[in-house]
């Protein structure tokens, strides 16, 4: 899971798993693979680094077990 900050201030955490696409235009549109899409202030770059950081995370772990 990843927290991502909608254009309102709101805090939202998405599943990093079911991102499908990330668009910049400006604001950056996340659509997940059951169709929803959320706009969110950070960049698609911030995005993706969200995104590696929390898959190095999850298969670290499984790594370790």
């Amino acid at each position: 899971m990843i927290t991502l900050t909608r254009l309102n201030g709101d805090i939202i955490t998405v599943n990093a798993e079911l991102i499908e696409t990330v668009e910049a235009t400006p604001d950056s549109i996340i659509t997940l693979t059951t169709g929803k899409k959320f706009v969110v202030k950070e960049s698609v770059e911030e995005i993706i680094a969200k995104t590696i950081t929390y898959k190095q995370a999850i298969y670290h772990r499984a790594v370790s077990l």
